[in-house]
């Protein structure tokens, strides 16, 4: 049996990459007569024809590495039949690239954004595997994604660090965790960094709430105060008002990130001593955790065992202890957000820590 398989990354990077990409050639290589093309920076090297035949040895000594071998970038879903002025139907190259490659499978590595693309080509007649990966770990159907716990590692030891500073100085400190619509990673890297204040999406803050909480640390002889904040938590007042809407209110007030508004917010209101730290982008950064690893390798070896099966048009999860998989037209587009009453939530709440609601 012989197969030639394309892989591409796809959307923003993540540790992980690579375990995953060595899990699927190394149980290719073993299962059956395999030949493995990588594809240049995600959709937009299937796009454009841009890719390589990769050798056996180019899988080595990439299970610790971050990044990805490969390259990626960000092509939005809602572009994919939209022809711009460089006149490229996206979907129709794409199709052309992946037959002038004589593949017999595309496995696409990415989160929600990739899996509506693979989606989208699987339906166009293509063979198509989905491999999902995400720090926001938003993606339906699998309990969590590569790359997830590897940033809720790195997140934790931010909060863990700015804890030793802001005890030392007295002061209220506001982290900006990554996750613009899932509030995931915040929940779990406040919980483990304890944060007296975690602020997720899902759950729109009142600030005078988040107020109460710093005040009532301060009357319980605490003199400092952690907050968590998912960079796309906001207000109630916010969470009324639609997306455009919100964007104009935000720019009219000068909104310079999450972090910073809520810590001007609390200087003004209860006059406390409130700083912002932004780790950004390097909580998609470095080797990946060796939970990671674990789960990558168990992922790509899954996607593996799906083309010798050739069973397509399905993406890689975790459910349970279980290695398993879904239907891409069931998962694609559906993102998994926090649940307010989500068990995590509410073991957070029995701790005292505050969502400022």
């Amino acid at each position: 049996m012989k197969r030639r398989i394309g892989i591409l990354t796809s959307g923003g990077d993540c540790p992980g990459l690579n375990a995953t990409i060595r899990g699927v050639a190394r149980a290719a290589y073993e299962m059956f007569d395999a030949e493995i093309v990588g594809i240049m920076d995600g959709y937009r090297g299937l796009i454009e024809g841009e890719w390589q035949e990769m050798k056996r040895s180019q899988f080595s000594g990439i299970l610790t590495l971050g990044g990805t071998i490969l390259g990626t970038s960000r092509q939005p879903f809602r572009n994919m039949r939209v022809i711009g002025e460089d006149n490229v139907d996206k979907v129709a190259a794409m199709k052309k690239h992946y037959n002038e490659m004589k593949l017999d499978c595309l496995v696409c590595l990415g989160g929600n954004g990739t899996h509506k693309t693979a989606n989208l080509l699987s339906e166009e007649g293509l063979n198509v595997i989905g491999l999902p990966k995400t720090i926001d770990n938003d993606i339906y159907g699998t309990d969590f994604t590569f790359g997830f716990h590897t940033a809720v590692d790195i997140a934790t030891e931010v909060i863990d660090r700015i804890h030793t500073t802001a005890a030392s100085h007295g002061r209220t400190m506001v982290i900006e965790i990554m996750g613009n619509k899932a509030g995931w990673l915040t929940l779990y890297a406040g919980l483990a960094g304890g944060a007296d204040v975690v602020l997720l999406p899902e759950i729109p803050y009142d600030i005078k709430e988040v107020a109460k909480s710093v005040e009532q640390r301060a009357k319980n002889k605490k003199a400092f105060t952690i907050i968590a904040a998912a960079e796309g938590a906001m207000s109630k007042k916010e969470a009324k008002m639609k997306k455009k809407e919100r964007e104009a209110f935000r720019a009219e007030s000068g909104f310079n990130g999450i972090a910073n508004r809520i810590a001007k917010e609390l200087t003004d209101l209860v006059g406390v001593e409130a700083r912002a730290v932004v780790p950004g982008h390097i909580q998609r950064g470095g080797s990946p955790s060796a939970y990671d690893r674990v789960l990558a390798t168990q992922f790509g070896v899954h996607a593996a065992q799906l083309i010798a099966q050739e069973e397509y048009g399905v993406t890689v999860a975790l459910v349970g202890n279980t290695i398993t998989h879904n239907k891409l037209s069931e998962i694609a587009g559906v993102p998994k957000l926090v649940p307010a009453d989500h068990q995590m939530v509410q073991v957070a709440r029995d701790m005292g820590i505050s969502f400022g609601d």
